[in-house]
């Protein structure tokens, strides 16, 4: 009976033990985010936001879901007839789910990180739409403010593929990561 529960005593210390390993934390991120688009009219500036959320599985390793939207105005002239030509200008909308592995390593108050994320976006231009698969790599730092709360800039590569034309531009964010 001693042996049982000795045995029995070395599982459960044990388990406790590896269960204190497994991290629990992770972030949310939201915040600001610019980006450009080839839309009918030429390229458009997409001034929108962006929000993250990770969970570590590893204390430097993390999964990463991450949403985000840009809104632009797209300024496109129609073929004139001889009465007269104007501009036409029509919101383009980019909506970007996404979803991928985050390491990153604090070193002090800064934690730099790098990303590789892959989903879909979605795309809304002069009334036409699409949705095509979608990359961003890329990588940022957070600047730790206090216990919890840090400011991160970021940047990736996002590549698309909108009515059949590939894609790459740069995405810039900047915002609040609350982290728990």
């Amino acid at each position: 009976m001693r042996k049982i529960a000795g045995i029995l005593l070395v599982i459960f210390c044990a388990a406790g033990m590896l269960q204190a390993q497994i991290p629990t934390s992770g972030n949310i991120f939201v915040g600001y985010s610019f980006s450009q688009t080839n839309s009918f009219g030429g390229t458009t500036a997409l001034n929108g936001w962006e929000a993250s959320l990770e969970g570590k599985i590893l204390p430097w390793v993390g999964i990463v879901g991450d949403f985000g939207a840009g809104y632009g105005t797209d300024n496109y002239a129609p073929p004139c007839p001889s009465s007269g030509c104007g501009f036409l200008g029509s919101s383009v909308r980019r909506y970007t789910y996404l979803v991928g592995p985050r390491v990153s390593v604090p070193i002090k108050r800064f934690t730099p990180f790098a990303q590789a994320l892959f989903g879909a976006a979605h795309e809304n231009d002069l009334g036409n739409t699409d949705t095509s698969f979608a990359t961003a790599i890329g990588g940022g730092v957070d600047y730790r403010l206090i216990h919890g709360l840090a400011v991160r800039l970021q940047g990736d590569e996002i590549h698309t593929n909108f009515f059949s034309t590939g894609e790459n531009h740069f995405r810039f964010s900047a915002g609040i990561d609350l982290r728990f």
